[in-house]
């Protein structure tokens, strides 16, 4: 007889069960862990980017914003420019005290070399384009000696990222014959530059200009993309300060265009 009446009973507390219920029943539910072997049926999200995306950004965000930024104020006020580099360097220290922001301190130590020589060079010597890749090195051998000791790997493969942009744009410079047109630049006044901009096109539009564009570009991609494959911090800082040479050039390249 009791055998008979449960599936009865059971089926009509179901029935009588009224909206709230079923609320409440599955506002419990939620709370309810899932059980280890179920947890891969129900994969967990995340609105947040992982950190090694974030690190590329910020990476192409350090590279091309001090164009706009650090190229006006190291004209007007180059030695607040440099000054400028160590308050840097102090954030950085201060962010690689703290475990939750060390990788961005790291990243910004490295950011600090670049604005430092490009403070120099572009607030003294940028009437002569040889003495740029010197300059720019100047952290190069702190940066070796860094990654030697196993120190600031993410910040120190920004830097070198960033050189190595840097020198493949000056060496596209060297073989296209670009020099004379940066020393003209420098050397006139603002109202003149739009022409010598012009002259400069007219070279990079030459079957040897586009050639070694074409070169450097994909010199550059493969540098770039290449070791992001290992999925490392470092090397996603190294890449994205490497592809955002590329996205610096182009800019450059509008502003020769629409001169």
């Amino acid at each position: 007889m009791n055998t008979s009446l449960s599936p009865y009973t059971t089926s009509t507390s179901i029935i009588g069960t009224t909206k709230e219920d079923i609320q409440e029943c599955e506002t419990e539910l939620a709370f309810i862990p899932l059980s280890p072997s179920l947890a891969p049926l129900f994969p967990s999200t995340s609105l947040t980017p992982p950190l090694s995306l974030l690190i590329f950004s910020v990476s192409v965000f350090l590279v091309t914003v001090p164009v706009f930024i650090e190229a006006p104020l190291v004209r007007a006020m180059p030695w607040v420019s440099v000054g400028l580099t160590g308050f840097w360097l102090w954030l950085s220290l201060f962010l690689m005290s703290r475990n939750k922001t060390y990788v961005w301190g790291d990243l910004l130590f490295g950011f600090s070399w670049s604005w430092l020589t490009g403070s120099i060079y572009w607030g003294w010597l940028r009437w002569e384009p040889l003495w740029h890749l010197p300059v720019e090195s100047i952290g190069l051998p702190f940066a070796l000696w860094c990654l030697w000791r196993n120190w600031g790997k993410v910040g120190n493969w920004f830097y070198l990222g960033s050189l190595f942009g840097t020198v493949l744009t000056d060496i596209y410079f060297y073989l296209t014959n670009l020099m004379p047109y940066w020393r003209q630049i420098m050397n006139v006044e603002v109202e003149v530059v739009p022409s010598i901009l012009q002259a400069a096109l007219v070279q990079v539009q030459t079957p040897l200009g586009q050639l070694w564009a074409l070169i450097l570009g994909v010199l550059l991609l493969s540098v770039g993309i290449l070791p992001l494959a290992r999925q490392e911090n470092h090397w996603y800082a190294f890449g994205g300060a490497v592809l955002s040479t590329i996205l610096v050039d182009a800019l450059f390249l509008i502003a020769a265009i629409f001169a």
